[in-house]
Parts: C-alpha cells; structure tokens; sequence
C-alpha cells in the first residue's frame, strides 16, 4: 500500500528540478511553486523573498526523503549562494523546506555526508527552512520542459549517490 509524503525543496530554476524528478522512482507528481516569501499569492513578476521550489509527492514505500535529498546535491550546485547557472538571486537559492524535526535531522546527515564526500570544490551552503505555504506557480510554468523540451535548464546529474 502506498505511503504518500510531500517534499519541498528549492534549488535553482525550478523547471530543470521538476524535469529530473519527474521520472525518480517514487515520484509520484512535481508542482512548480514559490515558498519562503514575503507575500501571500505570488506570481512569477512577484515574489519577494521567495525561492523557485518544487514539491514532490512520493510514495514513502519506494523512495526515502533521504534519497530525494540524495539526488537533490547531485543536480544542483549547493555551494553557490543565491545562483544556478545564468540564474542570479535569492529566488534562486539552495534551500532544503523541511516539514519536522526528522526532515531536520536528515537534512544535515545529508550535507554532512555530502560535504565529506569532497566531490565538491567548496562547502554546501544550502539553507534549512522551515516548511511554509507552498505556493503553486501560474500553469506556464509548470511542466515547461516537458512542453518545451529545448528550453532553458542548468540541472542535470552530475555525480552517482553519495550514500
């Protein structure tokens, strides 16, 4: 039977975050949203403090919010403040929205272990925040790589699993 739970994670441009995710075992959908703002209904010209995230609901049976963590430091940059590729600014940023004190916890065994690992040439500089409204982006934005299949994305894997 599957266990449904809900991640939120923000990582740069959210296109290429839900474009890899999509497709992970025990994904079960990705929306497009903003979280961690100033202001209730963002939209895309307005979202002050928000960054581009994802949620990700996955069945807890088939995958583990340490293995979406997992994937997560292997296709973003997590030591580059407030930048993804061309992309400049806190809407940007690397920020790991934990829901509870377990996600907490998980969170930083995971950047340890990244961090350790020394597959990156600097420290992970990834935030933990706690959940907030997840806010869904405006309907062009979600599913954009799949519609758009050449359009513009700085995620892709670049390592095999840290754990």
């Amino acid at each position: 039977m599957a266990v449904l739970k809900k991640a939120y994670i923000a990582g740069g441009c959210f296109w290429g975050m839900e474009d890899l995710f999509r497709v992970r075992p025990g994904i079960k959908d990705t929306e497009v949203g903003y979280i961690g703002g100033a202001n209730e209904y963002p939209t895309y010209p307005n979202h002050p403090g928000h960054a581009e995230g994802i949620e990700l609901t996955y069945d807890a049976t088939e995958t583990s919010f340490k293995e979406i963590l997992d994937y997560f430091f292997r296709i973003h940059n997590p030591t580059t403040v407030n930048r993804q590729g061309n992309d400049l600014g806190s809407s940007y940023r690397s920020t790991i929205f934990y829901q509870n004190d377990e996600e907490k916890n998980i969170a930083k065994e995971v950047i340890a272990i990244v961090n350790g690992s020394g597959r990156w040439e600097a420290k992970v500089v990834t935030t933990l925040e706690p959940y907030t409204t997840f806010w869904p982006a405006e309907p062009e934005h979600q599913d954009y790589l799949v519609r758009k299949p050449n359009g513009y994305t700085c995620h892709f894997e670049r390592f095999g699993t840290f754990l």
